[in-house]
């Protein structure tokens, strides 16, 4: 018997072998079913799907389709539904369709648009105006498809709202559609394919509708989604939250072709705020900070930070010398630091010599100059023989020695010729009159820090621009002698702009920080005065980034019409709330929300009931940890400050013998019902405060109304 291979034979299985394997593998799928998977944490609680809504959880959702399209459509034709202050997900499905497949489609079609044109004329109809366009659209397509200058795809678009309630879904329904429809874009729920619908808008690419339309390149193009304006930038600092959608606006405002900045608000509406928190950030990148302060708003901050504060007044021991020479590295810059400050000094003497007051009482009208032709050559004689008798020339070699003053000026006027002596009495007042003092002596001030604020609240107001002039002269000087990186901060800026000489210095200023890497910020509140001067609009124009926080109505034109605003800025522009507003960087702006850590909070906010209610914790917070210092017992300290009346500071204190018997101290039961103590934490809680001291020692008393006496 011839044999082609041998059978093989099964071994027999044991069946309690075969038993075990069972349950393992059955105990296996019963472990699994309880291991959570990430499934179970992205999934919802539930999903009820209804005829035209779906219920995702808690919260209702619709899904649409659109299925028209105008002849047209433009870049940016979604940028109005991507912005929306809604949720909303959005779905686009693009498939390529084959060049040739289309070319004889196209053929066809209009073959058969010419015959219907051809027949309407023998029956001697009207003209259609809708054939004849069909009839060009194809043709140009043809055209560019054969070059291969375009492609062709189907485009489907779906996308999902959400709401909280379902009346809140027929609102943001209605809403959605009326944009939409403004476009000629319309837009249908899916009805009863909520679930189709659904399942082809999340991100698996599976398609249940397939409502497409025809669309080539350069239609597909423009529905690119990412048109939100978005400022966020690797370096820089954090200015706040963009309410578009919700990113970070993260910005360097020295990458702008100039670093400098201006703030419109009206009072109350958080400018101070937004640029304190702005130099606070910027400091932690080294930039340096000079601020003229006119209303002691920056004192707290600069303090913190370990700043210099300096408080300019008639009483204060602060010197600034207007006479002052840069000490500048540059050779060719010092070639003409005596003229440039001489340039300077005019503008300076011509505010000094009556152009505050003639400026004050002019009344918006035509303004006579403070000094005449001949007393303007007068004053330049006297400023270069007044450097001369002082050892300083044109030569950079000399501008080290001691620079002259005031008071020396008024010597060389008073004994001069001309119109010199007319021209010393009107200058008396600075040097020995009832300015004298603070401009007419040498300079004591060290601005060696990374943030100094000049404090000028306590001039009187005809000093005040003058003083304003003096301080941003003297922080130039020091920002032409080293080019670091430097933040200067001109609050309430339209006191400069009032006169023409200081409106003057403030805009060369704004046109040359740039090159001595200088970041020059206006603040001003008084928005119409500003821009109404030429020299203000000129430092709006030199301002790569602006601010506009809340504004007053009056002032919503003005601003529109300088910085091109649509309807819809101008109408959110005077309704916006504390710290929210229009930010622009170059050519993009968005809308801020300025948002600060509660320890910035507590440093730069300048609201009278905030500050109060700091001061207040602060005493109380003295108060315990004064009390807990004490040496007595512990047990005895806790009754002690048990004791405690956080409303009135006032201790129920043991009995001084030598003053006889004091207030009864709470028993034990009393100071058991007064507070709770978290053992696990060792923190002891106020039972009729939220709020936690948590440092050891410290305890939070509770305020009994049932005082004993």
């Amino acid at each position: 018997m011839l044999g082609f291979g041998k059978k093989k034979t099964q071994l027999p299985v044991d069946p309690i072998e075969a038993q075990e394997a069972r349950q393992v593998k059955e105990v296996s799928e019963d472990f699994q079913k309880g291991v959570t998977a990430l499934r179970d944490f992205i999934a919802p609680s539930s999903l009820v799907f209804s005829s035209n809504f779906f219920q995702l959880g808690t919260r209702y959702a619709r899904a649409y389709y659109v299925y028209g399209y105008p002849r047209q459509v433009y870049t940016g034709w979604l940028s109005s539904i991507i912005n929306l202050d809604e949720v909303i997900d959005l779905s686009m499905v693009i498939q390529p369709v084959r060049t040739e497949v289309i070319l004889n489609n196209l053929r066809k079609k209009v073959s058969q648009l010419e015959a219907g044109i051809q027949i309407d004329t023998e029956k001697g109809r009207v003209r259609d105006p809708a054939k004849q366009a069909a009839i060009l659209d194809a043709e140009e397509m043809r055209d560019k498809l054969q070059v291969g200058e375009e492609k062709f795809f189907r485009f489907g678009f779906y996308f999902t709202i959400y709401a909280n309630s379902a009346d809140e879904l027929e609102v943001v329904s209605h809403r959605v559609e009326s944009i939409l429809g403004q476009q000629l874009v319309y837009s249908k729920p899916a009805s009863a394919q909520q679930e189709q619908a659904f399942n082809s808008i999340v991100p698996q690419f599976s398609d249940q509708l397939q409502i497409y339309r025809n669309m080539n390149t350069g239609a597909i193009s423009t529905s690119f989604p990412f048109t939100s304006a978005d400022l966020t930038q690797d370096n820089g600092i954090l200015y706040g939250i963009n309410m578009h959608n919700a990113g970070l606006v993260i910005f360097d405002r020295f990458s702008l072709e100039n670093s400098n900045s201006v703030v419109f608000a009206k009072s109350g509406a958080g400018k101070s705020f937004t640029i304190k928190l702005e130099a606070l950030r910027s400091m932690m990148f080294g930039t340096e900070v000079f601020i003229i302060d006119p209303e002691n708003e920056y004192q707290k901050m600069c303090e913190a930070v370990g700043g210099a504060y300096l408080r300019l007044s008639l009483n204060s021991s602060t010197r600034i010398n207007p006479f002052d020479l840069p000490q500048v590295v540059d050779s060719e810059e010092a070639d003409n630091a005596l003229r440039s400050n001489l340039i300077t000094l005019h503008g300076l003497m011509r505010l000094m010599m009556g152009g505050a007051q003639v400026e004050m009482q002019g009344g918006g009208g035509a303004v006579m100059p403070a000094l005449n032709p001949a007393e303007e050559a007068d004053l330049d004689s006297a400023l270069i023989e007044t450097y001369a008798k002082a050892g300083i020339t044109n030569d950079p070699l000399t501008h080290g020695a001691t620079p002259p003053t005031i008071t020396d000026l008024y010597d060389t006027l008073l004994h001069m010729g001309g119109s010199g002596p007319q021209l010393a009495q009107r200058l008396r007042k600075y040097t020995s009159g009832t300015f004298a003092g603070i401009f007419s002596q040498q300079s004591n001030v060290n601005v060696n820090n990374q943030m100094v604020v000049f404090n000028i609240r306590d001039l009187e107001d005809e000093l005040r621009p003058v003083a304003m002039y003096i301080v941003l002269n003297f922080i130039w000087n020091k920002t032409k002698a080293d080019k670091k990186r430097r933040l200067l901060v001109v609050d309430e800026a339209w006191q400069l702009m009032r006169f023409e000489d200081s409106a003057n210095f403030l805009f060369s200023l704004a046109k040359r920080a740039r090159k001595y890497n200088l970041g020059l910020t206006t603040i001003s509140q008084d928005v119409e005065d500003f821009l109404a001067s030429r020299m203000g609009r000129a430092i709006v124009a030199n301002a790569s980034m602006q601010f506009l926080l809340k504004q007053s109505p009056t002032a919503v034109d003005v601003l529109a019409d300088v910085f091109k605003l649509t309807s819809e800025e101008k109408k959110r522009l005077s309704q916006f709330p504390i710290g929210q507003g229009l930010f622009f960087a170059g050519q993009n702006h968005v809308h801020i929300q300025v948002i600060a850590s509660p320890s910035e909070q507590e440093l730069i906010t300048s609201n009278p009931s905030a500050q109060q209610a700091a001061a207040e914790q602060d005493i109380y917070h003295q108060t315990l940890t004064a009390a807990s210092n004490r040496s007595t017992p512990p047990q005895q300290q806790k009754e002690d400050l048990a004791a405690a009346d956080p409303a009135d500071g006032i201790f129920n204190m043991p009995p001084d013998p030598k003053v006889g018997p004091g207030p009864t101290r709470p028993t034990s039961q009393d100071v058991a019902h007064r507070k709770s103590a978290d053992l696990t934490s060792g923190v002891m809680a106020s039972t009729h405060s939220d709020t936690l001291l948590p440092s050891s020692g410290e305890i939070a008393v509770s305020h009994r109304e049932d005082k004993k006496p």
